[in-house]
């Protein structure tokens, strides 16, 4: 007995010693660089600002395609930087590069070089006949005078893929550096015709006229994938893969101009969201501590353990933390919450059941193991699936809550299980210690079904109207932002420097007023009195209007070369509008069929998706009646809410599923079943909404106003998910069960029957 109370009381202190480690090194870091700390962490361009280029495409003549199709490949290479950059038009020849989180233009052109025309070439010069041969040439005049004429084999558009790597040599085994380089299904032919012609003969790349390298051909290529050898580090290998990369695009670009900007929300926008967040999850603990004491302390820890951890990772990995990333936090943070409430519920429920404290502790873990892994498993899948297919925002949003998933995972079903059995060896055995249950009514929550569903296509009805009005009235269904549809950009000094929240807090609100549209955007350029103002495409009027506002309230400078605006396309493009569409309808598709796969019925799918349609039809609802405006964190609020939903649905149906399994009755009564199911998991749905809802409700109270933006929304959904899982879901799978049948008065539970389970007391 003492040895188990003292190796428990180790095991204890060792895992508190972890983290709490874990929070002091998240906290302030590691030595003088403070290596680890949340400040370290790099943030997108809404949060800290990062570096603008602005390209002009050299060729005189280009079509729609290239343009789109150059923007596309830019932002696959600067992607390399950030998932959050940004690559958009501005004016009619002009291409806008904004990578977060540098402060260095230089480097970055560097790093990403400077995009030029590029050819796999070999030199002609001595056979070439003008007229006569029948290939496409390159003529360069060296700074000598003389021509150098090269027959051209590729070119950029023939390159899928370059990057520099480590390879041991084939004869000697030693380390040595290359670029690999990967086709196109075009490409593939012409490198295989290329290399067959000019075997044990060189193939230079020719990059902006300038030969960057000449590699040898050892062998015919013909699958479409090739090695550049002979490179002295990794650091020129990487250089070359970069300079093959950027040369693919479709149009030649020069660099006009580059700056330095800051954040778009203002210099305190995450530390004041990070402090709501903190003051949102302090709530949640000492809710936890009163409903359910002892493992209400656990789960603190573990909330505080999570915390911790994810900004470690995040810091870890290099990762960019923007508006959607904190939205992938959020909701895994809910599932960290809902993984403990599941679990402490169940103890109570074996404790009630006339179970010792020390098999219920076993029997909840092992009971609630199945609810919390299907339901992370299907919304890990679905964060898979937008990684893969998503792009820019889509993808940082994925990225942050597959790692949340992940670590709420291991805190809510290893770090909680070690330190409940922990105190409980070390003498915490009381039944009381572990919360109270409670006996509740079993509702007739199928009966009601047409009341909700009545009440949720009214809702939706309602916002369709909206959307129809306000587009007969020629404002759009929606209130897009400049992301989604493009705008105006204005250059403005003033002879005095205003702070970014100065900006956002007194120019911004006035040049609203002025223009009519509270959809307003300012980036500082650093070092400078500048501001880059991005509003909706505005009429003569409205821009002079907030010309004389800008020169009469705030002192910009009235020159002839201030206020130079131009077009600028939407950020949010063509091309991650359809990632997003697809990614969201592969990831719905994904959790269909592992529910399926899980529940062995169809039924259950169809139900789950139907419910997370109806949640995110609801909220788009809400964006139309209310006007809120749907800029780049709508796209990361309807994820948010669909794994929300599916989270919530999936606890309800795997208590069905268990009540299935203990039915005895010959005839089942699948309504008395579904009616207890979402009794049972009652106090945990409400307890999570809460929980999740006052977190996100603390961000928006004290958040900046770009962030409320994006809160209010997700409280709408909380609140939606919440009331479809517990209303619809159940229901929907009920009258797909029993075929859509009335129900039978006979068959309906008229007796007293009850369930155990826990709410909070009054």
């Amino acid at each position: 007995m003492k040895n188990s109370k003292l190796k428990s009381a180790l095991v204890l202190l060792l895992t508190l010693c972890i983290i709490a480690g874990s929070c002091v090194v998240a906290a302030i870091g590691i030595g003088k660089r403070h290596s680890g700390s949340a400040k370290n962490i790099q943030q997108g361009l809404d949060l800290k600002g990062g570096v603008s280029i602005t390209f002009e495409i050299k060729n005189d003549e280009f079509t729609k395609k290239e343009f789109n199709d150059t923007i596309r490949k830019l932002q696959m290479r600067v992607d390399a930087f950030s998932t959050e950059s940004l690559v958009y038009k501005e004016g009619d020849n002009r291409i806008c590069v904004d990578v977060p989180g540098q402060t260095d233009a230089k480097t970055v052109l560097d790093d990403l070089g400077k995009p030029g025309s590029l050819y796999f070439v070999t030199d002609v010069t001595s056979e070439y006949k003008e007229g006569e041969s029948d290939y496409e040439v390159h003529k360069v005049k060296g700074s000598d005078g003389k021509e150098t004429i090269y027959r051209i084999w590729l070119d950029g558009n023939d390159i899928a893929d370059a990057k520099g790597n480590v390879q041991a040599d084939k004869d000697t085994q030693k380390k040595e550096y290359v670029v690999n380089l990967e086709m196109t299904k075009e490409g593939t032919k012409k490198f295989a015709d290329a290399t067959r012609e000019n075997l044990n003969k060189p193939i230079g790349i020719l990059y902006d006229d300038e030969l960057v390298s000449n590699p040898t051909v050892n062998s015919v290529i013909t699958e479409g994938s090739a090695v550049i050898e002979g490179q002295e580090s990794l650091d020129e290998a990487e250089h070359l893969a970069s300079t093959i990369r950027i040369g693919s695009l479709s149009l030649e670009l020069k660099e006009m101009s580059h700056r330095v900007v800051s954040a778009k929300l203002g210099s305190d926008a995450l530390a004041k969201s990070m402090k709501a967040g903190a003051i949102g999850i302090a709530i949640v603990i000492i809710f936890m501590l009163f409903v359910y004491r002892l493992p209400g302390l656990v789960a603190g820890l573990c909330l505080t353990a999570y915390t911790a951890l994810i900004l470690l990772v995040l810091n870890a990995y290099n990762l960019t933390l923007s508006l959607s990333g904190i939205a992938g936090i959020i909701l895994s943070i809910g599932m960290a919450v809902d993984a403990n409430v599941i679990i402490y519920a169940r103890i109570r429920e074996e404790i009630a059941a006339g179970r010792d404290v020390g098999a219920s502790i076993e029997l909840g873990f092992k009971k609630a193991a199945s609810a919390i892994l299907d339901g992370n498993i299907t919304t890990i899948i679905a964060a898979f699936v937008l990684m893969w297919k998503g792009s820019g925002t889509i993808k940082g949003f994925a990225q942050t809550l597959a790692i949340g998933i992940a670590l709420s995972m291991f805190t809510s079903l290893v770090v909680a299980r070690i330190l409940v059995k922990a105190l409980y060896n070390l003498g915490l055995k009381a039944p009381g210690l572990y919360g109270k249950e409670k006996t509740r009514k079993v509702f007739d929550f199928v009966s009601k079904r047409g009341i909700c569903i009545a009440l949720s296509v009214i809702v939706v009805g309602v916002g369709v109207a909206f959307m129809a009005i306000n587009a007969n009235k020629g404002e759009g269904p929606f209130y897009f932002s400049i992301e989604f549809k493009g705008g105006q950009s204005t250059t403005v000094e003033f002879n005095k420097d205003y702070t970014v929240d100065e900006f956002n807090d007194k120019i911004k609100p006035a040049v609203a007023k002025a223009i009519g549209s509270d959809d307003v955007q300012g980036q500082k350029e650093v070092n400078s009195n500048s501001y880059v103002i991005k509003t909706s495409e505005l009429t003569d009027e409205k821009f002079d209007a907030m010309k004389k506002t800008l020169k009469d309230e705030f002192g910009a400078i009235d020159s002839d070369d201030n206020f130079d605006d131009t077009f600028i396309s939407a950020t949010v493009g063509d091309e991650m509008r359809k990632d997003a569409v697809v990614a969201t309808v592969l990831a719905t598709i994904c959790m269909l069929i592992y529910i399926w796969f899980r529940f062995k019925d169809l039924k259950f799918a169809l139900s789950a998706v139907t419910a997370l349609v109806h949640d995110v039809l609801v909220v788009i609802a809400f964006y139309a009646i209310s006007r809120t405006i749907v800029g780049t964190t709508f796209i990361a609020c309807i994820l948010t809410i669909v794994g929300y939903s599916i989270n919530a649905t999936i606890v309800i149906f795997d208590r069905i599923r268990e009540n299935l399994t203990l039915n005895t009755e010959k005839n089942i009564d699948y309504k008395a079943i579904v009616n207890k199911s979402i009794t049972q998991t009652l106090t945990r749905s409400i307890y999570t909404s809460l929980t999740t809802f006052v977190t996100i409700a603390m961000i928006y109270v004290m958040g900046v106003n770009s962030i409320r933006e994006f809160a209010l929304p997700m409280m709408v959904g909380i609140i939606c998910g919440a009331y479809s899982s517990v209303c619809i879901t159940g229901s929907l799978w009920y009258m797909m069960k029993t075929g859509g049948k009335k129900d039978d008065p006979k068959k309906v539970t008229t007796k007293k029957e009850t369930t155990k389970e826990v709410v909070k007391e009054a």
